[in-house]
Parts: structure tokens; sequence; C-alpha cells
């Protein structure tokens, strides 16, 4: 684990809490260690030192550690994908159900031991988990939160009946159609969202052997520009036809749930 620990930041507003974590990590890894009391300063600190790992407390005078994590995470920082660890003794499940939605890849409850701080760096380090990027949520994939704590399958009840591709094709269609419905209040990661579904689709497309996919979803990426004002009715004309391949299913139930 130790390459992935050789630039730690740890933000806490206590500073016993952070030396006894700092000094638990030291005893793994000999790598550099920095310190932020509130999320402005840590949000400095993540621009200048680009973390491998954030250990964020749930909240603290000018600390709040769900909204930090998703201003990392909907940033263009390189370590915007980092894993981030919240760590608290308020171990409620509002507690830890925010933390899993604002993108948190871990869980540590306190008082916590070495064993315990040991199962949350091998979940993040060994365990990677795939990476999601849509509008209302961009992070790790919520299915296998807390996996040092994961003791079965927990999969939603269309994994079983479906391959990996098919899932993930279905899950890459779920995020361009929800992007779709922001392409004009929240362009920025609307943007990004469909960008990297259609790189997702364009894979899913060849692993299926279905090149018309493929073709829909690199003419949508052609739409997407990095700077200026993008096509958007010449974009939902490219959704729509990514949108046609959407399980039938599944159309079906949006359509009852609208």
């Amino acid at each position: 684990m130790a390459p992935h620990l050789q630039r730690v930041l740890v933000v806490d507003a206590q500073p016993a809490s952070v030396k006894l974590l700092q000094e638990l990590l030291r005893t793994i890894s000999t790598g550099q260690m920095w310190h932020a009391p509130t999320d402005a300063k840590a949000m400095q600190a993540v621009q200048m030192i680009d973390p491998q790992l954030i250990f964020v407390e749930h909240s603290g005078p000018g600390l709040d550690g769900a909204r930090l994590a998703r201003a990392i995470r909907r940033s263009d920082f390189p370590c915007r994908k980092a894993p981030i660890i919240m760590v608290t003794g308020e171990a409620t499940a509002q507690t830890i159900l925010g933390a899993r939605d604002a993108g948190v890849h871990e869980f540590l409850r306190k008082p916590f031991t070495m064993k315990d701080l040991l199962r949350r760096l091998e979940a993040v380090a060994l365990k990677p988990r795939d990476w999601v990027e849509a509008v209302q949520y961009v992070g790790p994939d919520r299915r296998r939160f807390n996996s040092a704590e994961y003791q079965g399958p927990r999969k939603r009840k269309t994994d079983a009946r479906m391959t990996p591709d098919q899932a993930r094709l279905l899950q890459a269609l779920k995020i361009v159609r929800a992007a779709a419905g922001s392409l004009d209040d929240d362009w920025m990661q609307a943007r990004r969202a469909l960008a990297t579904q259609a790189l997702e689709l364009q894979k899913a497309g060849v692993a299926v052997g279905d090149m018309k996919l493929v073709e829909a979803a690199a003419a949508m990426a052609r739409l997407l520009p990095t700077e200026g004002s993008p096509d958007k009715s010449g974009l939902r004309v490219a959704i729509g036809a990514l949108l046609t391949f959407m399980p039938k299913e599944e159309e079906a139930a949006a359509a009852r749930a609208a």
C-alpha cells in the first residue's frame, strides 16, 4: 500500500485527531502528510499537493466533509478521483449515506484501531472501484461503498440477468438521459458526464458488437466542445439517437415512473 500513501492530506479541525492518524500512517508509509483544518484550507492544499489519499472529518468549525468531497469530485483538480475516507464519531445512518452520496470511498468510525484503518486503506488501494461520472453524482460506484466491511453480494435486481457489458451499457445510457435534463442548468458537469459516457458507450458497443451504437456515441462526442458555446439543439438530437439503444423494459419503467 505504501506507493498509494506518498502524499496524504488529513482534513480535521482537531490537532489531537490529526496527530493520532498521522502517527498510525507513519508506521505504514514514509510518505509526506499535510493537514488542513477547514474546507477552504483543504481546497488550497488539494491544488498545491495533488494528494493520493484524503482523510476528512465529517464536521467541525469551517468544515463540512460531505460538502468538501462533492467540491473535490466536481473540480478540475488532477486528484478529483483520489480516494476519500471520512472519519467521524457520528456514525448514524444519515451520516454514512450522506458520505456515500457525496462521493466518499470509505467511512472510518471513531474510535478506530490500526486494524480498522488497514482495512480501509486496503479497500481504497487494492480494491479499485468503477468511477461514475454523472450529473447528480460524481464518485466511485456506490454499490461497493465501505467495501472493507462488505460481507456478500450486494447487487441491483437487474445485475443478475445482465452481463457486465450490458450493465455498463444500461448505466451509461441512464446517465446520458439524466445529463440531457441538465444541459441548461449545469452545463459543465453535464458536458463532462456526457463525454465520459460517450467513451463508455463506444467501448460497450465494441464489446457487444453493435457498431451503430459506437457511431451514435461518437457522433454525440463530436458535439461536446471543451470551450465555447455548445450546439445544444444538435446535441439533444444526438442524445435522442443514443437513447434509442435503451432496453425496452427500462423505457417502460421510466415511462411508468413519469
